[in-house]
């Protein structure tokens, strides 16, 4: 089995390439947007852009125009959401390398035996895959 995990301190996303590519194998459109002021963080107008920016890219299955004041939840995706074994995510590390990294991003693909319960645990946005086991508090 095949797991995506992030291997640098920051936290897992994908890269505007690559959750572009996930998102068209998934069958579905990626239009960004942007925020039309992106250092005032009151603002809530939001422009499309081809261009993937540091503080404010938002990633939107439905085109809302060139400039919109919502991003509709129904249509805004995460790639944090992207369960960690989806073989299309593993087919966008695997076929992008470093380009499907995002902001603070360091992905890989780390294969585990078949049939192992498992989950990722991390420090700081660094993961490592562990097999599950009970715990008591």
């Amino acid at each position: 089995m095949e797991i995506v995990i992030n291997r640098c301190y920051g936290g897992f996303s994908l890269s505007k390439e690559g959750t572009e590519m996930y998102l068209k194998l998934k069958g579905k459109e990626c239009y960004t947007y942007t925020n039309k002021e992106p250092y005032n963080f009151k603002s809530n107008t939001y422009v499309k852009s081809d261009k993937e920016s540091f503080l404010s890219s938002h990633y939107i299955t439905k085109d809302l125009g060139e400039e919109t004041d919502k991003l509709p939840n129904e249509y805004y995706f995460s790639s944090r959401d992207i369960p960690r074994d989806d073989k299309d995510l593993v087919k966008v590390v695997k076929e992008l390398g470093n380009k499907a990294n995002g902001r603070c991003a360091e992905l890989s693909v780390v294969e585990i035996p078949d049939n192992t319960e498992w989950t990722i645990e991390e420090y700081d946005g660094y993961e490592h895959i562990a097999e599950k086991h009970r715990t008591w508090g």
